[in-house]
C-alpha cells in the first residue's frame, strides 16, 4: 500500500529542459530611488511583452525590507529562456534593472509579497 500520490520529475526526464524553468533576478533600489526598480521593471516587462517562450514574470518585495526585490519570470523550457538570453536584444532590453542587482543576502530564504505581474 503507497502513502500518496507517485512524484515525477520537475523536468521530465532528469534535466532534460522539457518543463518550465523560473529565473530570478535580486535587486535592490538605491536610497534616493525608492521606485527606480519598480519602474526599471515596468518598462522591461512591456519591452518582453510577446518574447517567444516567456510565460510571465512578477516582481516580488522582501517583506522584511521595502527596498529588496526579486524578479521572477518564468519559461516554457530551459532552452527557451537559452535561446532568449543568448540572442542580441537580451542585454540592451534588461539593462534599465541591472544597475540594481545584487546577490542575496547570506540568508537560506527569503519572504516576498507579489507586487506586480505581467
Amino acid at each position: 500500500m503507497t502513502g500518496g500520490p507517485t512524484p515525477t520529475p520537475a523536468d521530465g526526464a532528469g534535466g532534460s529542459g522539457t518543463s518550465r524553468a523560473r529565473v530570478l533576478i535580486y535587486t535592490a533600489a538605491p536610497s534616493g530611488e525608492p521606485g527606480a526598480v519598480e519602474a526599471a521593471y515596468h518598462q522591461i516587462s512591456r519591452d518582453l511583452a510577446g518574447t517567444p517562450g516567456l510565460l510571465g514574470n512578477e516582481l516580488l518585495r522582501a517583506a522584511d525590507d521595502p527596498a529588496a526585490f526579486v524578479v521572477m519570470s518564468e519559461w516554457e523550457s530551459l532552452a527557451a529562456f537559452r535561446s532568449w538570453e543568448e540572442g542580441a536584444a537580451h542585454r540592451g532590453t534588461t539593462a534599465p534593472l541591472r544597475r540594481y542587482q545584487r546577490a542575496p543576502s547570506g540568508r537560506p530564504f527569503g519572504i516576498y509579497e507579489v507586487t506586480a505581474t505581467y
